[in-house]
């Protein structure tokens, strides 16, 4: 064990230390200046009418964070809604705002089971074997293109598993690439990226891989069995993305039980990146302060554990002010009183929470990052 002091067992939220409420800190350093010491960074999701918009929100960006992914506006049901006619002028505003202000691009997502145009599937399944490959590899192609030297880091494939889905080997079921093409459409979708742009990072990215539960221990070994087939086909995936969907009040954690997890991952020899970090705070405390201090606890302990691992590239969060959070919105996770959730670094008037500190504390306490490749 390095750094880490592992809590046995699943923290119960009544057991975690509580993250001090802190006082209101100077607007700099951001996030990603303490990222930047161990050789990491800090990012956020974006839309590009909350940059177009919301100039404070757009200022806290440009000072919190060193890379954006969009938040939707590469999902190829945004991006390509009639066959062969793009329209790519979100992801164009963002990263014209990235290049301002000398911020890093994400891309997401170039293969997925959801947020498709309504022509694909039928296409798909009308298309002979050769021309399936094209429906996807041309969108590939087309995005990556547009966007090298700009966007570093892409999601080449998203969500490929789900265990619930009743496969022996545990991969989406309900996958239109999976039905029509087998498993070898990922190994068809990260060769084509690395052909593409040979400079890009290449991510394979899921949710549910966080908790202690036999939900998330199905997904991990679902997901460890399929780099299994990866690695030994030789296809080329160069990071592992962790989503970091946490849910406190629904699943415990387990310092150790995560950090043997990413220390299979860094036996591939693959890198790490948490790509959607959040909390979902339904379920707790009616208190917004006490919930903050509780949600500090549980992203001090998992991040703790993510950046103890000198793989582990940086942490994403899927958006930066509760004032935009997607979990308001689901069904899953909104409050039934309408209250905003607050699972986010900044709060819906953009000031820093507790969450904020925990972050910042988790990357002044990491270690370097190694080299990549080492």
């Amino acid at each position: 064990m390095r750094r880490r002091d592992f809590v046995m067992g699943a923290l119960a939220l009544g057991a975690l230390p509580s993250a001090p409420a802190r006082a209101a800190i100077p607007p700099s350093p951001g996030l990603a200046a303490l990222a930047r010491r161990t050789g990491r960074y800090f990012g956020c999701a974006v839309k590009s009418r909350q940059l177009r918009e919301d100039p404070d929100f757009t200022a806290a960006v440009a000072r919190e964070c060193d890379i954006v992914v969009q938040e939707y506006e590469l999902k190829r049901g945004t991006t390509e809604r009639k066959q062969g006619r793009y329209d790519f002028s979100g992801t164009d505003a963002i990263m014209a705002f990235a290049r301002k202000h000398d911020i890093a691009g994400r891309g997401h997502p170039l293969v997925w089971y959801a947020a498709n145009p309504d022509w694909l599937e039928p296409a798909l399944h009308a298309a002979k074997p050769g021309q399936r490959e094209k429906l996807m590899t041309d969108y590939i192609r087309t995005a990556m293109r547009r966007y090298a030297g700009w966007i570093t880091e892409w999601d080449v494939v998203n969500e490929a598993i789900e265990p619930n889905d009743g496969r022996p080997d545990g991969m989406r079921a309900d996958s239109m690439w999976l039905r029509t093409m087998g498993e070898g459409y990922i190994d068809t979708a990260f060769h084509t990226a690395r052909e593409v742009d040979p400079k890009a990072s290449l991510f394979l990215t899921d949710f549910g891989l966080e908790h202690d539960s036999t939900r998330c221990e199905r997904r991990r070994t679902a997901f460890l069995k399929l780099l299994d087939r990866l690695m030994a086909r030789g296809v080329p995936v160069d990071a592992v993305g962790i989503q970091g969907h946490l849910k406190p009040y629904k699943e415990g954690f387990s310092q150790k039980v995560f950090a043997d997890f990413l220390d299979k991952i860094t036996g591939y020899g693959l890198d790490i990146s948490v790509t959607e970090f959040d909390l979902a705070d339904r379920g707790g405390p009616p208190d917004p302060d006490k919930r903050d201090r509780e949600l500090a606890a549980v992203a001090k302990a998992f991040l703790d554990v993510a950046l103890d691992n000198p793989a582990t590239r940086g942490v994403v969060c899927w958006g930066l002010s509760d004032r935009y959070s997607w979990l308001s919105n689901y069904p899953e996770y909104k409050w039934p009183d309408g209250q905003l959730s607050r699972g986010l670094p900044l709060d819906a008037a953009g000031k820093r929470k507790p969450l904020w500190s925990a972050i910042a504390d988790a990357f002044r306490a990491a270690p370097q990052m190694r080299e990549r490749g080492a």
